[in-house]
Parts: C-alpha cells; sequence; structure tokens
C-alpha cells in the first residue's frame, strides 16, 4: 500500500517564508521576461552579462565557485535541526521523530478502520495519502542519512529510525482490514464521482500497491509472501553487493601488454608481469589500449565471466522472485512489476516496444560493426571477421584518429564549465523557461550535514516560493561517488484539520505557528488559503574541489543538468497527494524530464547564456565542444545495441522461465545475442549476467531508460524543435511541457500526458501499440 517500501530518491527542509522578499521578486520578473536569444550565426557563443539576470545571479555563481563566498554566506545561531526539521537538532531526534510518527500514523489507521458514513469513505483515500506521507517523512530523511550523512551516531540513529517505521509499514502493506474500506469506497460510484482526477489515480496507485502485498490472500499465504520478500531483499543484496569474476586477476608478462598506459603498467607491476584486477578501470582501459589480441581476448573473457557463486546468487533471487509472482496471482514476476505505476504494463509491451527499437537500430550497427572491421582489416591486412574484444580498441584508434583531425584549441574544454557558472546557467534556463530560478540562501545552524552543503530557494515569477534545494556537489573521502537526486519530502496538501489536530499534540518541540507544526518546521506555501509543504531535494555529486573553482569536464556537466532534470519535476509537480508528487510518477516516464534536460547542455543557445571561460571570461567557442560529442557519439549504435539487449534479457529472467528445472541464465543472454545483436556476441564459456547488477534493483525495468531516452528525443523535437532558431529558450514550449505533463506528477495518467505534450492522439490509449510506435522514433541519434 506504501510507496515508500519502493526506493525513492529524497527531499529537503527549508525556509520559513512563504514569500521572496521584495528585491527578489523584482529580479524574478526581470529574468523572466528578458529576451531570448536565437542560435548563433557564428561558432562563438555570445553569453549575456549577469545584470540581465539580476542581482542575485552574481552571488549564485561565487557560492559555488568561491569557498570563501559560501563561507561568509552562511548564518550563525540556534539550531534549526538538520533541514530544518525541528526534530532533527541532535541525533537521537530520529529516534523521537520515529516515535510520534508512528503515533500519528496509528491514529490516521484508526480513522480510516472506524469510516462508515459516506463522508468518511469520500476521505479514505486522502487519510491513506497523509498515513504514507506520515511514515515517508521519516523514512525518506533517514534513508538519505544514513548511506550520506558522515557521523556514525547521527547515523545508526537515522537507521534505527528507519528500522522501526518500516516494520510498521510491512504490518499494513498486509493488513487487509484497510484494503477492504478502500474497497468500500472505490467500489461506490457516488463517492468515486465526488474525487479529482488526481484522487482517483491515488486510489488506483495504493489498491495496487495492497494487491502486490498479498493482501487478499489467506493468512498462511500472505506469510509465504512475508518469507519470500524478506529472502528476495536478502539473497538480492548478496547478489548486487558480492557479484565477482571466476578470475581475480590476470596477468602478463610486460612485453604483451605494449600500448597499456605507463602509469597503470607501473602501479601494477611486479617481478617483470603486470597484474590487472578483473573488474577495475585498469583493466577496462587495456581493452582500448593494449595492441595484442591476445591479451585483449583473455582480459575479455575474464571481465565477462561472474563465477559460479554470483551466477547461482542471480539464479535463485529469480526463483523467488517468480515463485512470489506466482503466489500473488501473476503469470511472472515481469507481470507483477509492470503493473505498478508503468506506461508500458506488461512485459509483451516492453517487448514490442524494444524489437521496434531494435529494427531502426540496426542500420547504424552495421555500419559501425563495418567501420571496425575496416580498421581492424587496415590494421592487419587478411583479417575478416570483428572479435567481441576488438570493439574496443578499434573505436579508440577511431576515435583517436578523429580528435587529431580535430581543430586544436588552447584552452580545455573543462574551462568554459565552472560549477558555479553551470549553475547559474541551469537557473537561466529555468527562467527563460518556466518563470523559476534559483535563489543562493543561507544556511542556520544545524541544517545541513556537512559544511560544503548549498542551499538554494526555487522561486516563482508567480507563485513564490516553490521548493527548497540542498546542493552537495563536491567530493569527500566518505561520500559515494554516484550523483543522485533524493527527495527528503514531497508536495502535500495539508488540511486545516490536520493542522489542528498536529497542533494540539503536546509531545515534541514546540513551533512557532500551527503550519510548522504540520510540517515539522520545515518550509511551506499558503495560496489562496491552501497550505501545502513544499518539495525539499538534495542534488548529490562528487566532483573535485580545488582552491579555485571546480572546473567540469562535458560529461559531468551533462550530469548535472540531468540531476537537475529530476529535481524541475519534484518543482514543479505541486501536487495535492504525496503518492503522486513529482517523480512518484510511472517509473518508465520518471527519466524523461532529466534525460531531456542533457539535450539543453549542448544547446549552442542555451549555451550561449552562460559558457564563459573561468578567467579569462571569453564565450566558449562551439566547434570545440561539437568536436568531443562527435568523437563520444562515434559508435552510438553499438551501445544502444548492447542496452537493448540488456532491457531484454531482464524481461526474460523475469518471465516464467525462472519456474523452469533447466533454466539457465547465460543460455538465455547469448541466446539474446545472437537473434538480436549485429555486433559480435559474447563467446561460449563466458557468463557476463552475473555483473547485471541493476537486475537486483531494477528487476523488469531496466528497460525504462531505453524508453525515456525515445521519449526525451521525441520530445526535443516536437516540442523544443530540436533548439532551431532559439526555441530551446522559448517560454511558450517550456509552458507546453510544464502544463501537458510535468506539472501532473503521477496524478494523472502517463499517456495522456504525452499525448497532449506531443500532440499525437496514437498515444492516449497506451498499449503495445504506443510502446512500439515509440521504439519507431530512435531511428536516429541522440543529443
Amino acid at each position: 500500500m506504501l510507496p515508500a517500501l519502493r526506493r525513492r530518491r529524497w527531499l529537503c527542509p527549508g525556509c520559513l517564508r512563504t514569500t521572496p522578499p521584495p528585491r527578489q521578486q523584482r529580479w524574478i520578473t526581470s529574468a523572466s521576461q528578458t529576451e531570448t536569444q536565437s542560435h548563433p550565426t557564428t561558432l562563438l557563443i555570445q553569453t549575456p552579462k549577469a545584470s540581465t539576470f539580476g542581482s542575485s545571479d552574481g552571488i549564485l555563481r561565487d557560492i559555488f565557485d568561491s569557498p570563501q563566498a559560501w563561507k561568509g554566506f552562511k548564518r550563525s545561531g540556534e539550531n534549526v535541526g538538520l533541514f530544518a526539521n525541528r526534530y532533527l537538532t541532535r541525533p537521537e531526534g530520529f529516534i523521537e521523530f520515529a516515535n510520534i510518527s508512528l503515533k500519528r500514523a496509528r491514529l490516521v489507521v484508526e480513522k480510516v478502520l472506524a469510516a462508515s458514513t459516506f463522508e468518511e469513505y469520500r476521505g479514505v483515500v486522502r487519510d491513506l495519502d497523509r498515513l504514507s506521507d506520515i511514515l515517508c517523512r521519516v523514512l525518506d530523511m533517514a534513508d538519505f542519512v544514513r548511506v550520506t550523512h558522515p557521523d556514525e551516531e547521527t547515523q545508526d540513529t537515522a537507521a534505527e529510525a528507519w528500522e522501526m517505521v518500516h516494520t510498521y509499514m510491512n504490518e499494513l502493506n498486509t493488513m487487509t482490514a484497510l484494503n477492504d474500506q478502500l474497497g468500500r469506497a472505490m467500489d461506490d460510484p457516488d463517492i468515486v464521482a465526488t474525487w479529482t482526477e488526481e484522487e482517483k489515480m491515488v486510489a488506483k496507485v495504493l489498491r495496487l500497491d495492497f494487491a502486490k502485498s498479498a493482501v487478499s490472500l489467506p493468512k498462511a499465504a500472505r506469510d509465504r509472501f512475508v518469507s519470500l520478500s524478506t529472502e528476495i531483499s536478502r539473497v538480492g543484496g548478496i547478489f548486487a553487493k558480492e557479484m565477482e569474476p571466476e578470475e581475480e586477476y590476470v596477468s602478463f608478462p610486460s612485453s604483451q601488454l605494449w600500448g597499456i598506459d605507463p602509469v597503470v603498467a607501473r602501479k601494477n607491476s611486479r617481478r617483470g608481469r603486470i597484474y590487472l584486477p578483473t573488474l577495475s578501470p585498469a583493466a577496462t582501459s587495456a581493452l582500448h589500449t593494449v595492441h595484442d589480441a591476445e591479451a585483449r581476448k583473455r582480459i575479455y573473457y575474464a571481465s565477462r565471466t561472474a563465477s559460479t557463486y554470483t551466477v547461482d546468487a542471480l539464479e535463485t533471487m529469480l526463483r523467488l522472485r517468480a515463485e512470489l509472482a506466482s503466489l500473488s496471482g501473476f503469470e511472472s514476476y515481469g507481470h507483477l512489476a509492470l503493473r505498478d505505476r508503468m506506461l508500458a504494463q506488461t512485459p509483451e509491451a516492453v517487448m514490442d516496444f524494444l524489437q521496434t527499437l531494435a529494427a531502426n537500430n540496426a542500420p547504424r550497427v552495421k555500419a559501425e560493426t563495418a567501420d571496425l572491421l575496416q580498421a581492424k582489416m587496415a590494421d592487419l591486412p587478411g583479417s575478416d571477421t570483428l572479435e567481441p574484444w576488438d570493439r574496443e580498441y578499434y573505436s579508440s584508434q577511431i576515435r583517436q584518429s578523429m580528435a587529431l583531425q580535430a581543430q586544436r584549441h588552447e584552452d580545455s574544454l573543462s574551462s568554459f564549465f565552472s560549477i558555479g557558472t553551470v549553475i547559474q546557467g541551469i537557473s537561466r534556463l529555468l527562467t527563460r523557461l518556466y518563470g523559476i530560478q534559483l535563489v543562493p540562501r543561507e544556511t542556520l545552524e544545524g541544517e545541513t550535514w556537512h559544511p560544503d552543503v548549498r542551499r538554494l530557494d526555487v522561486v516563482s515569477d508567480t507563485d513564490g516560493h516553490l521548493a527548497v534545494l540542498y546542493c552537495d556537489l563536491f567530493y569527500r573521502p566518505d561520500k559515494s561517488p554516484n550523483p543522485a537526486h533524493f527527495t527528503l519530502r514531497c508536495s502535500r496538501e495539508i488540511s486545516q484539520s490536520e493542522i489542528s489536530e498536529v497542533n494540539s499534540q503536546v509531545e515534541g518541540p514546540q513551533f512557532p505557528s500551527p503550519e510548522l507544526a504540520a510540517t515539522d518546521g520545515m518550509a511551506f506555501s499558503r495560496n489562496g488559503g491552501v497550505v501545502k509543504q513544499l518539495p525539499t531535494i538534495a542534488l548529490v555529486c562528487d566532483f573535485q574541489q580545488t582552491s579555485g573553482p571546480a572546473l567540469l569536464p562535458f560529461f559531468q556537466v551533462e550530469t548535472l543538468f540531468h540531476e537537475m532534470g529530476h529535481a524541475v519535476h519534484s518543482i514543479l509537480a505541486r501536487t495535492s497527494f504525496q503518492n503522486v508528487s513529482g517523480t512518484r510518477c510511472a517509473t518508465d516516464l520518471a527519466e524523461l524530464p532529466s534525460t531531456l534536460m542533457e539535450y539543453f547542455a549542448s544547446d549552442p543557445a542555451v549555451l550561449a547564456t552562460f559558457a564563459r571561460h573561468h578567467e579569462t571570461d571569453e564565450p566558449l567557442p562551439y566547434e570545440l565542444l561539437a568536436e568531443k560529442l562527435r568523437e563520444a557519439r562515434r559508435f552510438e549504435g553499438m551501445d544502444t545495441e548492447n542496452q537493448i539487449i540488456m532491457a531484454m534479457l531482464d524481461q526474460e529472467l523475469h518471465s516464467r522461465r525462472a519456474l523452469e528445472d533447466d533454466f539457465d541464465s547465460t543460455q538465455v543472454y547469448h541466446g539474446l545475442q545472437r537473434r538480436f545483436g549485429l555486433a559480435p556476441p559474447d563467446p561460449p564459456g563466458t557468463c557476463w549476467q552475473g555483473f547485471f547488477g541493476h537486475l537486483f534493483g531494477y528487476g523488469s525495468s531496466y528497460y525504462s531508460y531505453l524508453f525515456d531516452r525515445a521519449l526525451a528525443q521525441r520530445v526535443w523535437g516536437v516540442v523544443f524543435a530540436s533548439g532551431r532558431d532559439g526555441a530551446a529558450l522559448e517560454r511558450r514550449n517550456g509552458e507546453r511541457l510544464r502544463e501537458g505533463l510535468l506539472k501532473w506528477g503521477g496524478g494523472r495518467d502517463p499517456w495522456r500526458c504525452l499525448a497532449d505534450v506531443l500532440g499525437d492522439e496514437r498515444l492516449a490509449e497506451g498499449g503495445e501499440r504506443a510502446m512500439a510506435l515509440v521504439g519507431s522514433w530512435s531511428s536516429s541519434p541522440s543529443p
């Protein structure tokens, strides 16, 4: 029932003001009225001065590029608690927060179970949504803190709070009485007629969550369901965390690895031999550079062969998932997983999409494979076969040749992308498209988990304060290197009765106002008498910080734009219900806004608004970036084919085949490569699927990346005219995307949203035909 069981990103607290001060409001208005620019007629990007965007624009850049500027921007005073949550002023506050939240949750459960009148049943969906929000406030913050906060005591108490609330949530998910009450409300047409479209969608989501938890089964079956779920989590965790190759190292005489990076060679040499850890950047690099084909072949075999232990753990997890799906009344685990918040709905629809995508991608793969074989024949006359261990080597040779022919420039590309410049550019883009901007805000005592964390308030030119955004972007030794967007707290409307109820409770800290009591001290807004808790978001990256501004390679610029795309979805989808807020939409739609943002990162007109040299202030010569993009995308067709086969493998392994006595995941993988692949397949004896860790976390939904890439490409072309004539900066195009898709979160049928945004009624009904149609759109290169 309660969607926090899905892995989510996180949202965090904010400022107590509900509207920006006059100076910020004037800046926002003037920024939103700035004229948009067309593509430059030359390759030299002309960037407008900061004054075009208002007084805070320069500060935004300074607080990220200058540690001293940020140090002077912080404010001391009373400890307001982590994320401005008044319960979290000390580590043990997590336990207090969890206990009070559980008491509130039990009161809501009692209210739902006692419902008997028309009005009480009419409010069941809203009450269950509030119940979910109460628990998710703890779970999402605690989950983030236990893996991100640098203090071990705070990590431990957050983990304890998470376990307390998660245990109670599991009880609720198998509580038949709650499911029955929801069913009674949904089965009454007079009640349903009073619900909004968003409310009906929440009811549907909740009922599906109950169904997936086997709530309608006899007690013995429910107990078995819980047991299977626990075992899947245990075995899946072993698979994902302990995967290992059959050979830990491969070793060679130094003379056999001619071409290897000298630094790698020195680091891994002992007594005339070079030892490469099988799963390491050093081994990957060697496949690109080592001239000896036999050495590359051995490295390839080792790096594509998971241990028997790893493959056994994978196959055990798959069999358990298949049994759980059967117990729940589903044909396969894929059918179970895709029923929940997915555009595809069925594995058959997914395969229609993937097969259509493969057919459209095939000509490009054939051409790229032919180019690689031609390069090999030039290198080794008489060769007529391209082996799988040749691909990276000859693709690197071709890219190097492209780089040698490219125009030389005295500056590196990263010189034009200081982190402050990029954040400034994102804010300018959001102002042009949506009338919102990122406003630097002083952090208060105790508000952040590390001194490097910057706070930005997201402010609208029409609706005031929309969200709070915490940016934890710099490298720390104890920090995960994986970039991510986390939603700590979702948007949700808070009723006056709820505000009064929470304010009357005597436990916990004292709050300055009833609204702050209802939001734990975190940010809220009041518009037209409606009180909403504001979404609060954390962006976490791992950029290297130096004494000067951090300079980003372009792939990190794309990363920052991508993660900000998730944040924009959370910011603009200001729904009334927590269950459908922001990125809590169809899982295979969640990557669309973030993938779309990557197109803006390389658009000349967008770059013209911010990309300048960090020292000379000279604008970016666009050809410098264009050259890098051409090199990076030279073999994109083969990369796409690999992703298609991985997505197909995810579907096949989560089909009923997992219940067959002779189930063999290696045989399944090699069969898909031979059937659908045009690039050289893996040779017998390898079993790469044992390294496919996404099979645990993304079971049956890995196709979402390809699906959203196809959708993003279509939206970029249809809504933003592929950036022609400055269309990437036109407010009417941004509003079309916001009104048609972004503002709804998960509160509207996603196919309806796509049909409206793209102006294509063929999408409106969804299903296998719509999935295949999306697959047919991906025949041209991505941005």
